[in-house]
């Protein structure tokens, strides 16, 4: 009998070791990203490429006058915001921008503290009353994009939440301020 017990006391701490791990362990990662801007287009050229790309100019210029090239539309800033902490200390600003039709959630010098599942959400408040989920968080420090469909009015949808989903709870926010005049 003394056994069994004694067997099933170490089962359940085992059990309860797995959980406050699951939930613990996430607190000493940070995931790092530095992601691009969406819309940076540079490209790196070796110097064998730039000729032969300035041949082709040139032949062009003897046949006929190359067509006007299409201007490329140039990305908008919509609406931006700083973190602020609510239960855990952040830095970063979140920036949504828009290029070509497709809009970005964009954090930048963003910096938080891990935790377990943790959600990006635009949202209606703080409290997470009503809410899009953009999904789980991709790093927790950096400069990271988040796409946003667009079906997502982000005139209702202006605050950003780093979302603890297990517990229910904000780590931070941001409140997107337009900056379209």
């Amino acid at each position: 009998m003394k056994r069994t017990t004694a067997l099933g006391a170490l089962i359940g701490l085992l059990i309860v070791l797995g959980v406050a791990y699951y939930l613990v362990s996430p607190l000493w990662r940070t995931v790092e990203l530095d992601e691009a801007l969406p819309y940076d287009e540079t490209e790196e050229m070796t110097l064998d490429e730039a000729m032969e790309e300035m041949e082709d100019v040139v032949i062009e210029m003897d046949d006929e006058m190359p067509e006007a090239e299409e201007e490329t539309s140039e990305p908008v800033l919509l609406a931006e915001g700083v973190f602020m902490p609510d239960k855990h200390d952040v830095a970063g600003e979140a920036l949504l921008i828009e290029y070509e039709g497709e809009r970005t959630l964009r954090f930048e010098n963003f910096d938080t503290i891990n935790g377990p599942n943790l959600h990006i959400y635009l949202a209606t408040d703080t409290t997470a009353s009503d809410f899009v989920d953009l999904g789980e968080i991709r790093a927790t420090k950096g400069n990271v994009n988040y796409a946003i469909d667009s079906s997502i009015d982000t005139t209702v949808y202006d605050t950003v939440l780093v979302w603890c989903v297990p517990f229910s709870v904000n780590f931070s926010y941001a409140e997107l301020a337009s900056t379209l005049k």
